[in-house]
């Protein structure tokens, strides 16, 4: 979400609720939404976009994101970087769209929606949506009629959903919840989500010591499967905080 928005132009939907929405070329303020934005990159975002551009996920980072530790919050946070070019913008917008849009970040598929998803008492999960109506926005007059579900499916977000609400385990730890500081080696273990590659070659080296057990039949997906070894992550990050 924009700094500047307004709480005004920020509405929560109901499921079935319908909004009007269509971004194109043809829209007089096509692109505009890719500058002056401060973008939170998941792990999976990155994934997506370091395959897009056949980059090691590591190098990605290198080349494209800024980490910070922000004030109140528990862990780091990745942010796209953007171009200095005088409007900030996104360093994948060209005249003609997203060069990266088969596979852009889970927020830029989402807008105009915004998501929360939170973990319930009881370790369920459940979400909320808002109709992000910024002034500038003219994508408001074009498009059918939709809900959340079809949009959603329009824009391809189930896997992007997934993975961040699995990413939950670690953000709504209980632990963190009762006030509990993440020390400097859950902070690498985090980071480590997002450098899938290094991860992987210390795993399958053997120069990392996880203290969770992998099987074989583990062993050998994370060895080409990126999810499972997303998921390992969590799983060890996990492990950690809940002092195992």
């Amino acid at each position: 979400m924009r700094p500047d928005l307004a709480p005004e132009h920020v509405r929560q939907l109901n499921p079935d609720e319908t909004f009007r929405f269509s971004c194109h070329p043809g829209v007089a303020c096509f692109t505009d939404c890719c500058r002056q934005l401060d973008l939170t990159l998941s792990p999976y975002d990155v994934l997506r976009l370091s395959k897009h551009l056949g980059l090691a996920p590591s190098t990605f980072l290198d080349r494209y994101a800024l980490i910070e530790q922000e004030e109140g919050s528990t862990f780091p946070r990745v942010y796209l970087g953007m171009v200095d070019d005088g409007r900030a913008s996104c360093p994948f917008v060209t005249a003609t769209g997203c060069s990266v849009y088969a596979d852009r970040p889970g927020a830029c598929r989402t807008y105009p929606l915004g998501r929360g998803a939170f973990t319930t008492a009881d370790g369920g999960r459940q979400e909320m949506h808002v109709l992000l109506t910024e002034p500038h926005c003219k994508g408001f007059t074009n498009g059918d009629p939709q809900n959340i579900t079809a949009w959603q499916k329009d824009q391809d977000l189930s896997t992007y959903n997934g993975m961040n609400d699995e990413l939950l385990t670690i953000l709504h730890h209980p632990r963190l919840k009762e006030g509990r500081q993440p020390e400097a080696r859950e902070m690498e273990i985090f980071l480590a989500l997002y450098s899938l590659d290094t991860f992987r070659q210390q795993v399958l080296d053997a120069t990392l010591a996880l203290p969770i057990p992998i099987t074989d039949s583990e062993r050998q997906k994370i060895a080409t499967e990126d999810l499972a070894l997303l998921r390992l992550g969590i799983r060890w990050l996990d492990h950690v905080l809940s002092g195992h």
